[in-house]
């Protein structure tokens, strides 16, 4: 049941993102997209080219890409081949859910709130380990967006009205638990989330505009990212530092587990929200159409 869920929910999914010209859904996860190097890419051209040999070109395509080797590979590998067809629907359909009206997503920017709020004060922390501040960019920071878009929804003195849901509570308190115990499992939440954000930000600000109808630039100021440039160059550099990082191999092994627990506590939150993942679906392509059609403001 679950794989025909999954398949009849990423047939759509497809059929959207061919609308919007976007290649697939790779970016709808939280985690960092995986972006294989195809070694045929360079063993013609470089073999036939200057004769070096094939081995020599793997070498070269390792070195020219952070995330083919160290911790980087480690985490795509490992949280990519680890989720079943069940979470995977899970995730798709929550996330579309999110997307179904207004206070779904509403509920979700919320929850979102909490526990970038627990991840960021934890980031603050002196005693956090200095690997976790080589990482923490301030550019990767969203709690300023994230209040800009609970203004959006809620108005004023939006603070003392709003609470966790249970399953943004379950995730508060694994962040506040691996800052106190193990600070290291903190990089596995700033893997799976900012930067599964910063990749997907710009496609999912953008369907969120389009299917809930928002005013242009509103309520979506978390999926921007205006203070980098190229999103390309700034996730290479991030992996580079990500490798660099002095982490025992057992460590990075639970590195890899904990984002793959991280990805778990995302669907929890999108298994809260209330709404239909179809008629979300159904109102993107619906949008997106008319703009194409120059019938709707873009």
């Amino acid at each position: 049941m679950a794989r025909t869920v999954y398949y009849s929910i990423t047939v759509l999914s497809f059929m959207v993102l061919s609308m919007m010209q976007i290649e697939s859904v790779a970016s709808f996860t939280t985690r960092a997209p995986h972006v294989p190097i195809s070694r045929s890419r360079y063993v013609p051209f470089m073999a036939l080219d200057t004769g070096t040999e094939e081995s020599d070109v793997k070498e070269i395509a390792v070195e020219e890409n952070p995330r083919m080797q160290g911790l980087a590979l480690m985490l795509d590998d490992g949280t990519r081949k680890s989720h079943s067809v069940a979470q995977n629907s899970a995730f798709v359909s929550g996330f579309f859910k999110g997307l179904s009206t207004r206070e779904a997503y509403r509920a979700l920017i919320t929850s979102l709130y909490f526990v970038y709020s627990a991840m960021e004060e934890a980031f603050d922390d002196p005693n956090v380990i200095s690997d976790v501040h080589a990482l923490d960019d301030a550019e990767l920071r969203r709690m300023s967006a994230l209040k800009q878009d609970m203004d959006y929804f809620y108005g004023v003195e939006w603070e003392s009205t709003i609470s966790a849901s249970p399953a943004t509570k379950s995730y508060v308190g694994r962040v506040r638990h691996v800052a106190e115990h193990k600070p290291y499992l903190l990089i596995a939440h700033q893997y799976t989330r900012y930067l599964g954000d910063l990749f997907g930000g710009q496609m999912m600000g953008g369907m969120a505009t389009r299917s809930l109808d928002l005013e242009q630039g509103k309520g979506v100021a978390f999926y921007t990212f205006d203070d980098i440039p190229s999103t390309k160059n700034f996730i290479t550099d991030w992996y580079q530092r990500l490798n660099a990082l002095d982490l025992t191999e057992e460590q990075k092994m639970e590195i890899v587990d904990e984002a793959n627990h991280v990805f778990d506590l995302n669907i929890g939150i999108l298994e809260e929200l209330e709404g239909s993942p179809f008629k979300a679906m159904w109102s993107l392509a619906l949008n997106t159409l008319k703009m194409k059609l120059g019938i709707a403001p873009r």
